[in-house]
C-alpha cells in the first residue's frame, strides 16, 4: 500500500510556523502528517538547508508548501531533497535561477500598497510597521488576531531578500498556486503571472496575502487537493511496477 504524502509547511517574510495555525488541525484531520518549520529568514540558503533537514527526517515522499517567501525556499530547497514530489505555493514567490524577492518585486510595474510599510532597521533586517501590519499583510484577518501577528513578526534579512535562486525546483516537479486576490504585498498579477509560468494548478482566494490565517479552509482543502493527486499518482506508479 502506497503512503499518503507528509505535508512540509514553510512559512515566509514577517511569519513564523503558527501562522499555520488554523490549516494544520485540518490537514491533521484529513489523515497527513504534518511538519511546519520555523525558518530563521536571515539567508536564502539556510532557509533552504531547514527545509532539506526537516524532509530528510520524514520517512516517505513529502510535499512542499510555501507562503510568501516561503515559496523561494521550497524553489530552492526542492532539489536537495529527493523525497519531495510536489510544490504548493500560498501566495508565494516562485523564483526561476538566479532570480531573487529583489529581482521580482523589482520587475513589476508598480510596488505593492504594501511596500510602503516596509521598515528596514540598522542591523540589516526588514520589518512591517506595526500600525500598518494589519492594513497591509492581513486586512481580512480578526483584528486581534492581526494585532497579535503584528506584535510577534520575525523580520526578513535583506540577504535573504537579495538571496539569489541557485534551482528552480518547479521545473521538475507538479506545482499548484494560490493567488490571493486582495494581496498588498505581491500584486496579484505578479501571482498570477508566477503560477502561469510554472505550469502550476492554480485558485484565485478572494484573500489578503495572509490567506492560510484569514481563509483557511480554502487553503487546507487546496493543499489536500495537492497531496491527494500526489497519492493517487503514486498508487499508480505502484501498480505499474508491481
Amino acid at each position: 500500500m502506497s503512503k499518503k504524502p507528509n505535508i512540509l509547511l514553510v512559512h515566509g517574510a514577517w511569519a513564523d510556523g503558527s501562522s499555520w495555525g488554523k490549516v494544520i488541525p485540518l490537514l491533521t484531520e484529513a489523515g497527513y502528517n504534518i511538519v511546519a518549520t520555523q525558518q530563521k529568514l536571515e539567508s536564502l540558503e539556510d532557509d533552504a538547508e531547514t527545509v532539506r533537514r526537516a524532509a530528510e527526517a520524514l520517512d516517505g515522499p513529502v510535499l512542499l508548501v510555501g507562503h510568501s517567501y516561503g515559496g523561494a525556499i521550497i524553489t530552492e530547497a526542492a532539489h536537495l531533497c529527493p523525497n519531495v514530489i510536489g510544490l504548493v505555493y500560498i501566495a508565494g514567490f516562485a523564483p526561476d535561477k538566479g532570480e531573487s524577492l529583489e529581482i521580482l518585486s523589482a520587475s513589476g510595474p508598480v510596488a505593492p500598497p504594501g511596500a510602503a510599510a516596509v521598515r528596514p532597521d540598522k542591523y540589516g533586517f526588514l520589518w512591517i510597521d506595526r500600525e500598518m501590519f494589519a492594513d497591509n499583510f492581513c486586512q481580512d484577518a480578526d483584528k486581534t488576531e492581526a494585532h497579535v501577528m503584528a506584535v510577534i513578526q520575525k523580520p526578513l534579512s535583506l540577504a535573504a531578500f537579495q538571496g539569489k535562486v541557485t534551482d528552480a525546483g518547479w521545473k521538475n516537479l507538479p506545482c499548484w498556486y494560490q493567488v490571493s486576490m486582495n494581496d498588498r504585498m505581491i500584486p496579484p498579477p505578479a501571482e498570477q503571472f508566477m503560477a502561469t509560468r510554472i505550469n502550476a494548478r492554480t485558485i484565485t482566494v478572494p484573500a489578503s496575502h495572509a490567506s492560510m490565517v484569514s481563509h483557511p479552509e480554502d487553503i487546507s482543502e487546496f493543499i489536500l487537493g495537492a497531496a491527494k493527486e500526489l497519492h493517487a499518482s503514486i498508487k499508480d506508479e505502484s501498480a505499474v511496477h508491481a
